[in-house]
């Protein structure tokens, strides 16, 4: 049967001499893998559409579900720039690989395909990615049914004043400082990132506008969602941890 969708790479990877395998987001037929055969060859008039991020118009062929195989494309945005820029490719992959990981395929559909779109649209326009992946991150933790409890303490249930709450990735949200003994290491957060995680919580990428966060709220709020995306779901990333190699060496 014959298919027609509009999808972003999210995977691409060579498969035999001169083909290329990849896993499309799309935005009405969930992930989807297809062979682009001599995608990989000098002269192939494929070798676009199998590239990350691509934007495109898909058509292939499949039977009974399982592997398409790719008749004819149109790239509708390349985020060439994007490739083209270490710190840009480093987020777009993380992004792609967190998304690949945790969303089933049946979980997949219009809502992710707008998600990641905005994200890729957004690290091209110069954005901040710091602000990008956190929102992204957390709308991840919403969908694998962790988002975190922010308005409230996840142990009494008590609302508290901002500068009144920790967070606790253990817990899944914020903790008061009266019960705190229900886990020591809980993190200390600042009200201003609070703020922007009930931001994040709320809005999505679609939505997302120039946030100016401040490189000190930045790094906390890194350095949060990294605990709760660790804790709650407990990923091995191979695009973490060259985000990590990064950070290292303050690329």
């Amino acid at each position: 049967m014959l298919h027609r969708v509009e999808g972003i790479v999210i995977r691409s990877m060579d498969y035999g001499e001169g083909n290329a395998i990849i896993t499309l987001c799309t935005e009405n037929a969930g992930k989807v893998g297809v062979l682009v055969r001599g995608a990989k060859k000098v002269k192939s008039r494929h070798a676009a559409l199998v590239q990350p991020f691509t934007l495109g118009q898909y058509v292939f062929f499949r039977n009974n579900g399982g592997l398409g195989t790719l008749n004819s494309g149109e790239i509708m945005n390349s985020h060439h720039p994007i490739r083209e820029d270490l710190i840009k490719a480093a987020y777009g992959s993380y992004a792609c690989e967190l998304l690949d990981r945790v969303l089933h395929d049946e979980e997949t559909g219009s809502f992710w395909f707008r998600q990641l779109s905005a994200c890729l649209d957004a690290l091209e326009e110069g954005k901040e990615p710091g602000v990008i992946i956190n929102v992204f991150e957390m709308k991840i933790l919403q969908a694998a049914g962790y988002a975190p409890q922010l308005d409230s303490c996840v142990a009494c249930g008590r609302e508290k004043a901002e500068d009144e709450l920790l967070l606790s990735p253990r817990l899944g949200g914020a903790l008061c400082r009266s019960c705190r003994h229900n886990d020591p290491p809980a993190m200390e957060v600042s009200p201003r990132a609070l703020k922007l995680l009930r931001l994040f919580a709320a809005l999505d990428l679609t939505r997302l506008g120039n946030v100016d966060v401040k490189e000190s709220t930045r790094t906390e709020l890194k350095k949060i969602m990294r605990a709760f995306m660790d804790t709650q779901l407990g990923l091995r990333l191979k695009s973490q941890n060259f985000l990590d190699q990064l950070d290292k060496y303050n690329i």
